[in-house]
């Protein structure tokens, strides 16, 4: 078998409490994942299971207690700030507010050249980058003369995109990026994802609390549940035919249009609920 893209073994996260002599709150308890090449791995979960934790560690955002993250074969679970720099061209970050991860005082071409110029491209390089980029995320040709406050939330997502494109990443870690999105837009900005993946070959970290997106998006799809990983599969069997109560309870409370058959998966999903609280119960889980 080839190396994994991505390698993360029994990773643990932990956080300090506040207050007097503070305990540390372990919100990972060894996860296991791994990304191959031009695959996407979606993350589903309700807030505060841990999903975002896991993106944000393999950015090198949070510092793990314990596990190991290997991107491409080499350790970079406690990569140093100069390594890290170096790896940021090849692991980039969507994050889920087009409206805040943009500079209000930089043009969009200011943004887009700004990393590349860093990492030494010259500045006509670094134009016809951003040209290549706004073309290849369907922004207008003079986009990159415009203020963020210019665009819709939709083009501003669209935006980052291409700033994340910039460096030419082997992959993307993307938090929540279509949350803050209207439905339309939504399914738009992910067709976008899936085309700059069949373009380029980058794979994908997908982070979200909508089994839908992930169905949609993903090749395989790991479900998290209060800092562990209950389930892994095929997106279209983990997000049709779940396994795992708490996968069964995110499926049945997805909204459908019809009243009565939405009343009765409300019913079944506190039925599920109910049982899972009995199964902790009785395998002495708090």
């Amino acid at each position: 078998m080839s190396t994994p893209l991505l390698d993360v073994t029994d990773l643990r996260v932990a956080f300090t409490g506040r207050g007097f002599r503070p305990k540390a709150v372990e919100v990972l308890h060894g996860v296991s994942l791994s990304i191959g090449e031009g695959e996407t791995l979606g993350i589903v979960g309700e807030s505060g299971s841990g999903k975002t934790t896991i993106g944000r560690a393999v950015l090198g955002l949070v510092k793990p207690s314990g596990g190991r993250i290997r991107f491409q074969g080499a350790d970079i679970t406690h990569a140093s700030p100069r390594d890290r720099r170096t790896l940021s061209k090849s692991i980039q970050v969507v994050f889920q507010d087009p409206y805040t991860s943009l500079n209000p005082s930089l043009t969009i071409g200011d943004t887009l050249s700004e990393p590349l110029v860093v990492q030494g491209a010259t500045a006509g390089d670094a134009r016809a980058r951003v040209q290549m980029l706004l073309d290849q995320v369907g922004l207008p040709r003079d986009a990159g003369e415009r203020l963020p406050r210019e665009f819709s939330g939709g083009q501003r997502q669209r935006v980052a995109i291409a700033r994340a494109l910039a460096p030419k990443p082997k992959l993307i870690v993307c938090d929540e990026p279509v949350s803050a999105l209207d439905l339309s837009t939504q399914a738009r900005v992910m067709d976008l994802f899936i085309d700059i993946q069949r373009q380029t070959g980058v794979a994908y970290l997908f982070v979200s609390h909508d089994l839908a997106v992930v169905r949609h998006i993903s090749h395989r799809v790991s479900v998290v549940y209060k800092g562990d990983i209950v389930e892994t599969g095929p997106a279209d069997l983990v997000t049709s035919t779940p396994e795992h109560p708490y996968t069964q309870r995110l499926l049945l409370a997805a909204p459908i249009a019809d009243p009565v058959e939405q009343e009765k998966r409300r019913a079944e999903r506190h039925r599920l609920a109910e049982l899972h609280r009995e199964q902790n119960v009785q395998a002495g889980v708090a």
